[in-house]
C-alpha cells in the first residue's frame, strides 16, 4: 500500500483545478477553512463535517500507566485529546476502496 500524504498544498492545488480560483485564492480558503476547524475545536466544539465525519474533543481524567520497558508505574496527566469519528459513508467507501 503506497503511502501518499494529502498536504495543505495538495488541498489548494485540487481547489484551484476543479473550482477555477486562482492558486492564491485557492490557498486562502483552505487556509481559512482549516483555522475555522482548528479555531472550534480548540474551544471545544464538535466539527461535523457532512458525509465524512465528527472530529471532537474529549477530556481524559488523570491516571496511572506503566513504562513497558521498566514495569515503573507513572501517573499520566489530565489532558484533551483529539477524536476522529468516520461517518458510515466514510467508512464504507474506505471498505470498498474508494469507489464512487
Amino acid at each position: 500500500m503506497a503511502s501518499k500524504t494529502l498536504t495543505r498544498m495538495d488541498l489548494s492545488e485540487s481547489v484551484f483545478r476543479e473550482v477555477g480560483l486562482s492558486r492564491n485564492e485557492s490557498a486562502d480558503l483552505v487556509e481559512t477553512v482549516l483555522d475555522h476547524i482548528s479555531d472550534a475545536l480548540v474551544a471545544g466544539e464538535n466539527v461535523k463535517i457532512s458525509s465524512f465525519g465528527t472530529f471532537s474533543i474529549r477530556d481524559k481524567s488523570e491516571r496511572i500507566g506503566r513504562n513497558p520497558k521498566t514495569g515503573e508505574e507513572v501517573p499520566i496527566k489530565p489532558r484533551r485529546v483529539l477524536t476522529f469519528r468516520p461517518s458510515h459513508l466514510m467508512k464504507e467507501r474506505v471498505a470498498n476502496g474508494n469507489k464512487r
